[in-house]
C-alpha cells in the first residue's frame, strides 16, 4: 500500500507532499520523506559506493524501516520523488512504472504558464492525477 508520495524541490524544499493514510501518521511520514533526502544526497555524491549510475533516474529502494519502505527517483533538473510503501514484496518494476506516471504528471503540472517554478504545486489537477496513479495500482 502507498502510504505516501513526495516531490522536493532541487534545494531539498518540498513541492508537494501528499499522504493516503490517517492524520495521526501524517508527520511521521513527513519525517520519513525528510530522512529520505540524506540518503538521495549520499547516493548522488558516492555513486561508485551506492551502485548507481548518475544517468539513471530510479534510485531504488533508499532504506527499509519496521513499517515501510521508501524509494526514491531523482530527475535530470534534481528534482526528487519519493515513495513511501508499506508493502514489504515490491516488485523494482513496478515502482520503476509508478515513477514514469508520477514524472508525467509532474511535468504536466508544472508545465501550467501560471505555474511559478521552485514553487508549491497547488495544482488540483496534480493532486487528483497522483490519487488517481496511486489508486492504479490498488494500493490505495
Amino acid at each position: 500500500m502507498i502510504v505516501c508520495v513526495a516531490v522536493v524541490g532541487h534545494q531539498n524544499n518540498p513541492l508537494y507532499i501528499q499522504s493516503f493514510t490517517d492524520a495521526d501518521d501524517a508527520l511521521k511520514l513527513h519525517h520519513i520523506v525528510h530522512c529520505s533526502l540524506d540518503v538521495i544526497e549520499e547516493r548522488v555524491n558516492n555513486p561508485k559506493k551506492s551502485g548507481t549510475t548518475l544517468n539513471e533516474a530510479f534510485l531504488g529502494l533508499l532504506y527499509p524501516t519496521v513499517y515501510y519502505k521508501v524509494y526514491g527517483y531523482l530527475t535530470n533538473t534534481k528534482v526528487k520523488f519519493i515513495l513511501v510503501t508499506t508493502d514489504l514484496d515490491v516488485r523494482d518494476t513496478d515502482v520503476r512504472t509508478f515513477f514514469r506516471k508520477f514524472h508525467a504528471a509532474y511535468v504536466d503540472a508544472v508545465s501550467n504558464p501560471f505555474h511559478v517554478p521552485g514553487k508549491k504545486i497547488t495544482s488540483r489537477t496534480f493532486a487528483q492525477t497522483v490519487s488517481n496513479i496511486v489508486g492504479s495500482y490498488g494500493l490505495n
